[in-house]
């Protein structure tokens, strides 16, 4: 890694590991209890605030009180970006959406460490990220997290989408990790040519980054070290992972104000589903695009879908990948059967806070 960096960014080695590792602990904690103890607050105003807001400077340095630590953080956040352009493919408008504040926290924990490889068994690092998550899942999953949910609908506007879904009253959910996983009509997301056997249709209603190959995607996207398709489904299936080298790979990406359930892309039977234990690094592009840092699609917690697919019978494997914060993966009831009968576009699972299944 430290061929990558310049000398602005020398901080994350050395001495000043355990200094800035504890600041980004220390700060992390603080954000997501603040976030369950104002559930009435925006959540603009805390766990989603833009990074790069002058709010979000100013509470960062009450929590990196040396000056040193806040230069040198602040020179290591202008080397990677704090957001990211979507284009709309519909409209071909460019937008520019803001890295939340704790994925920019996020961020830092994947930069401490004398290597790349310390940090990759840094303890201390996996057990605070999965104990964060584990505190935002049962705070979630807390009846009292329901007035968070007003706050976060009118923060994101997402009042006129609530008509598509399932349960159109937010009042209805009985708790914020319920609205969150929300599900949406089968009317409200028909697949384009639902009889044609030859098309595949999004996973999920999302940012969504499409290469023909998995080549190309580690050329252009995926530049963490250790990413190869075997790794991604787990290491035991050498055949399977060889056939997959060879396909197409897309990425679909859910920002917290998105729907948080994915679909099947492809009509066929479900040949496997293997659990993944890993870690809850942030999924955000900057984590991906990276060279020379870890992979976290290969770290992460995730869970592999094999779908025999219908007409051509080839495997579509669907990789769901946790976060974090957002690391419990469910699938809906039976969806996870071998032998189970998917349409495309039928509601395969859907992600929560939290941090296990």
């Amino acid at each position: 890694m430290a061929g990558h960096m310049s000398t602005d960014d020398a901080f994350v080695v050395g001495e000043d590991h355990a200094t800035g590792f504890q600041a980004s602990a220390n700060a992390l904690d603080a954000l997501t209890t603040a976030t369950v103890q104002s559930h009435a607050d925006s959540p603009q105003k805390h766990l989603h605030a833009p990074a790069d807001s002058s709010h979000v400077h100013g509470w960062l340095a009450t929590h990196f009180h040396s000056e040193g630590l806040l230069s040198k953080m602040q020179s290591l956040e202008n080397r990677h970006h704090l957001g990211n352009y979507v284009v709309d493919r519909r409209t071909g408008r460019k937008t520019w959406e803001s890295m939340s504040l704790y994925v920019r926290l996020g961020m830092h924990l994947l930069y401490y460490g004398t290597e790349q490889e310390k940090l990759l068994h840094d303890q201390r690092a996996l057990a605070l990220l999965r104990e964060q998550s584990e505190k935002m899942g049962r705070e979630y999953d807390a009846p009292e997290s329901r007035a968070h949910i007003q706050p976060f609908i009118d923060s994101f506007q997402l009042g006129a989408s609530m008509r598509e879904m399932v349960e159109p009253d937010p009042a209805a959910y009985p708790t914020f990790n319920a609205f969150f996983a929300r599900q949406i009509k089968p009317s409200a997301r028909p697949p384009d040519e639902p009889g044609n056997d030859a098309v595949a249709s999004s996973p999920a209603d999302c940012r969504l980054t499409a290469f023909p190959t998995v080549g190309a995607a580690t050329r252009y996207w995926i530049k963490g070290f250790g990413f190869t398709t075997r790794r991604l489904l787990g290491g035991d299936d050498e055949a399977l992972a060889a056939r997959l080298d060879g396909g197409s790979i897309v990425i679909a990406r859910l920002a917290p104000q998105d729907y948080h359930r994915w679909h099947a892309p492809v009509s066929g039977t479900v040949e496997a589903v293997r659990e993944i234990p890993g870690a809850y690094y942030t999924v955000n592009p900057q984590a991906i695009n990276e060279p020379g840092t870890m992979d976290v699609f290969c770290e992460n917690r995730r869970s592999v879908m094999t779908i025999r697919r219908d007409g051509s019978g080839s495997p579509v494997v669907v990789v769901a990948v946790g976060a974090m914060l957002v690391g419990c993966i469910r699938y809906n009831e039976g969806m996870d059967r071998v032998g189970a009968r998917v349409r495309r576009g039928d509601c395969l699972g859907a992600f929560y806070y939290g941090g296990s299944t």
